[in-house]
C-alpha cells in the first residue's frame, strides 16, 4: 500500500514532468511564432524592395522615352530661335532631369559621332585615347596594333600586333575576325585588352565610354565629344579642350572657322581629324531613382533616328541594356 508520503512524491513528480512538457511546448510554439514573424518580415521587405526596383526601372524607361522624344524635337527645331521654355537638348552627354509623381529620372544623350569609332579611327587618335586614360605605353602599342590586325582582312601582323596564329595557340583557341567589330565587348577578344581597361573600376573610367561602332566616320564631332575624346585629337591641349566645351555651352560650333580663334595655327594639325556635323545615331543613358541617384536603376540604349523623322517619327534600337552601370 502507498503511504501518503509516497503518494505526494509521485504526484509532485508528475506535476514536474507536466511542467517540463508545458515549457517545451511553449518553447516550440515561440520558435514557430518567431520563425513565421521573421519570414513575414522578410517577405514584406522583399516585396517592398521588388516594388521599389520595378518603380525605378519604369522611371529609367521613361527617361529613355523622354530622350527619344527630345531627339525628334531637336531635329525639328534645332535651327529655330529658342526661348527658355523651348530648350533643345544637347547631345554632348550633359545631364537633364525630369519628375514623374514622387519619382525622378536623369537622362544623358550622346551623339555617336562624338566618340571614337574603332572601325574607322586613325591609330594616332586611338593611341592617344588609351594613353590619356592611364594605360601604359607598351600596353597601348600591343592593344592598338592588335585591334588593327583583328579587323584587317589579311594575316600579316603589325609590329606589336597579332593574328590568328597567336589566338589559335591559346588554351581556348579562336581566329582573328578579319572584319569590323560588331560590338565594343568584342574588344575583350583582342590581345592586351582587359576588363579593367575596357570597363574601368571604382575610381577610373573605362575606355568603352568613349568608343563606338556606330558613327561610321573617322572624324570626331567636336560639338558632341567629351573632354577625354577631345584630348585624343592631335594638337589638342587641356586649355583648348576646355574652351571648346565652354563655347558650345551656348551655341553649336557650325564650322571650323568658329574655333580658329581658340586653336590658332594648331587648327591645321587638327583639321583632318575633326568635324562639326552629327549623325542620326545616339546613345541615351537614363537613371531612375526615388530619393537619391545612389540607389537607382540604369538603362543604356543606342538608337537610330529615321532620316524622315518629320513624317514618320520612326527609330530603331541598335543596343539596349537593362540594367547596366552608368558612371556619373
Amino acid at each position: 500500500m502507498f503511504t501518503s508520503e509516497k503518494i505526494n512524491t509521485i504526484s509532485g513528480s508528475q506535476k514536474g514532468i507536466a511542467l517540463l512538457l508545458i515549457l517545451w511546448v511553449l518553447t516550440i510554439l515561440m520558435v514557430i511564432v518567431l520563425s513565421f514573424s521573421y519570414m513575414a518580415r522578410t517577405e514584406t521587405y522583399s516585396t517592398l524592395s521588388f516594388k521599389e526596383g520595378i518603380e525605378k526601372k519604369f522611371l529609367a524607361e521613361a527617361g529613355i522615352e523622354r530622350g527619344i522624344m527630345e531627339l525628334f524635337y531637336r531635329n525639328i527645331n534645332k535651327n529655330l530661335p529658342m526661348t527658355e521654355d523651348m530648350e533643345v537638348w544637347k547631345t554632348d552627354g550633359r545631364p537633364y532631369s525630369g519628375q514623374i509623381g514622387d519619382g525622378y529620372y536623369s537622362v544623358r544623350i550622346m551623339d555617336e559621332s562624338g566618340k571614337v569609332d574603332i572601325n574607322t579611327v586613325s591609330e594616332v587618335i586611338l593611341k592617344n585615347l588609351f594613353i590619356n586614360l592611364g594605360v601604359q605605353t607598351e600596353e597601348v602599342d600591343t592593344i592598338v596594333d592588335s585591334i588593327m590586325d583583328w579587323k584587317d582582312p589579311d594575316d600579316f601582323h603589325r609590329l606589336h600586333g597579332v593574328e590568328s596564329d597567336y589566338y589559335m595557340s591559346l588554351p581556348n583557341p579562336y581566329k582573328a575576325k578579319n572584319a569590323n567589330f560588331d560590338t565594343l565587348e568584342e574588344l575583350l577578344l583582342v590581345k592586351g585588352m582587359t576588363s579593367e581597361i575596357l570597363y574601368g573600376g571604382a575610381e577610373k573610367k573605362g575606355i568603352i565610354d568613349f568608343l563606338t561602332v556606330n558613327s561610321g566616320t573617322n572624324e570626331i564631332n567636336i560639338n558632341a565629344a567629351p573632354k577625354e575624346v577631345l584630348m585624343a585629337i592631335p594638337g589638342m591641349t587641356p586649355e583648348i579642350a576646355d574652351q571648346i566645351i565652354s563655347f558650345r555651352q551656348n551655341r553649336e560650333i557650325e564650322g571650323i572657322e568658329d574655333i580658329e580663334g581658340i586653336t590658332g595655327e594648331i587648327i591645321d594639325l587638327m583639321d583632318q581629324y575633326i568635324d562639326t556635323e552629327g549623325t542620326n545615331t545616339f546613345t541615351i543613358e537614363a537613371t531612375g531613382y526615388r530619393v537619391t541617384e545612389k540607389e537607382s536603376y540604369d538603362i543604356r540604349a543606342t538608337v537610330v533616328i529615321a532620316e524622315d523623322y518629320a513624317e514618320d517619327n520612326k527609330y530603331n534600337y541598335l543596343y539596349y541594356k537593362s540594367p547596366t552601370r552608368i558612371r556619373q
